[in-house]
């Protein structure tokens, strides 16, 4: 008894309590975006906000239950529950129940369950358990793929259900790895990519390959103190983008121009390459190697997207950068929940009283677009309370994690932190259109039994973890 006490004790209530005063402002936030003069009752199980106070309920319920196993259980089970939801990711695809083109879903009774929500937790408690196993050393290359393969691989398996946006929630756990230890390189090189992407789609080539040689050279530039080097380094690259587009012009080859700079400026790299070898030039060397990778990955850009990627993705990403407008067509979930935002005003138009909501211009308005429905009835200064409660949420949840006296409760909280840092940054951004719509859930706001109950199990391991943390210590 003393025992159970003491974890009640040891409980950060904080957290907790912004935790269920997330949880009901989501609710009365999903009443509002279904309110309809037909199903006026909030408690109306018959309707999406009545069967969510039921998942709240249940939630309710799973919390109490992961507080009161005891602390080690997540410890040494974490392995084989990332195994069963592994399992269960693999079998989704062959009797799962598709929903919106995502076979993603089982089906038991009237209850749809996502394993892919679940996986989460499962991952976050093996990403902890094999990285703070004994003699573990990130910077190995055994860690590196192991690290990689808990992480990456329900990407892939949940890739297979065409669930896009759950998989790219994973991408997330990476930044846990920086508080460990992971170079500063994964990072530049991750932003080098997602820029390049970017650049590729929305500029001409010509520029975007003239930007880069700027860059390239500057780069040069910088590593050269004395600039005697660098004055060779322009001359190859000037001769050799030079003697490509004249011979194209004077042949005249039915390429564009920027195809004769593009090989110009590899030819001149690769000389680049064998003269910084053989000056013993490292920094030289290094810039090359990452300005024909470069190349080579922006090169690749345009195959990728019409390959790999779904139409509908095609359509949202061209949506966002602006490279297509089509406002009734894929821009019309981010123009009406737009619409939606800036009809709020500052203190917005009051509960239950929007317009947008009412007539249904948003769809998915009490799912992945529940955050317009605070904007538009609660206005500017209802959103900026949701953001700040995220905020301080998030905050506390590092702060605890950086209290931590064991290394696996440690990493197990900064994932939690990630996790839920991702589905805040991606769900508002693409309500309010800086961020791609990838289809998921704004945690303890959005509609569904499996976010919410996936997100509180989530949060309330590592609630359990934090009230044992002296335990830890001892033990």
């Amino acid at each position: 008894m003393p025992r159970r006490n003491n974890i009640l004790a040891n409980i950060d209530w904080y957290t907790v309590g912004l935790y269920v005063l997330m949880l009901f402002l989501g609710w009365f936030n999903i009443y509002a975006a279904l309110y309809s003069e037909e199903f006026q009752s909030i408690f109306d199980i018959s309707q999406q906000y009545g069967k969510q106070l039921m998942w709240i309920g249940a939630a309710a319920v799973l919390a109490l239950i992961i507080m009161l196993l005891e602390v080690n259980f997540y410890v040494f089970f974490s392995y084989f529950i990332f195994g069963i939801l592994m399992l269960l990711l693999l079998l989704v695809p062959f009797i799962g129940k598709e929903i919106n083109g995502a076979r993603s879903w089982f089906q038991i009774g009237p209850v749809l369950f996502q394993p892919s929500e679940f996986t989460k937790a499962a991952t976050a408690l093996a990403l902890a358990r094999y990285m703070s196993s004994y003699g573990f050393k990130l910077h190995r290359l055994k860690s590196y793929l192991t690290i990689a393969t808990i992480i990456f691989g329900p990407v892939v398996l949940i890739l297979l259900q065409n669930d896009t946006g759950s998989a790219l929630v994973y991408f997330s756990f990476v930044l846990v790895l920086y508080r460990e230890g992971l170079s500063g390189v994964v990072l530049f090189f991750g932003t080098l990519i997602a820029l390049l992407f970017v650049l590729a789609l929305v500029l001409s080539n010509l520029t975007l390959v003239i930007i880069m040689l700027s860059v390239v050279l500057l780069m040069y530039l910088a590593f050269n103190p004395k600039l005697k080097q660098f004055a060779h380094v322009f001359i190859i690259y000037a001769a050799g983008i030079s003697v490509f587009v004249f011979a194209g012009l004077l042949l005249k080859l039915n390429y564009e121009i920027s195809q004769f700079v593009l090989v110009g400026a590899v030819v001149a790299t690769l000389v680049v390459l064998f003269y910084s070898l053989k000056r013993k030039l490292s920094n030289y060397i290094k810039i090359a190697i990452v300005f024909i990778g470069s190349l080579l990955f922006t090169i690749s850009v345009d195959y990728g997207f019409e390959h790999f990627l779904e139409p509908h993705h095609q359509a949202r990403i061209n949506e966002l950068l602006g490279i297509e407008s089509n406002p009734h067509g894929a821009g019309y979930h981010v123009n009406q929940s737009k619409i939606a935002i800036g009809s709020g005003g500052v203190l917005g138009k009051g509960y239950l009283q929007g317009t947008q909501t009412k007539f249904d211009f948003v769809p998915e308005q009490s799912t992945d677009f529940i955050f317009c429905t605070v904007g538009e009835e609660w206005g500017f200064a209802g959103t900026f309370i949701i953001l700040a409660l995220f905020m301080t949420l998030l905050i506390r949840l590092v702060w605890l994690a950086e209290r931590q006296r064991s290394t696996f409760s440690r990493i197990y909280g900064y994932s939690v932190a990630v996790i839920l840092f991702f589905h805040f940054m991606v769900n508002i951004g693409m309500t309010i259109g800086v961020m791609p719509v990838i289809g998921i859930p704004l945690p303890f706001f959005s509609y569904g039994g499996s976010s919410l109950w996936s997100f509180t199990i989530l949060l309330f391991i590592f609630i359990r973890l934090d009230a044992s943390r002296l335990e830890q210590l001892s033990g």
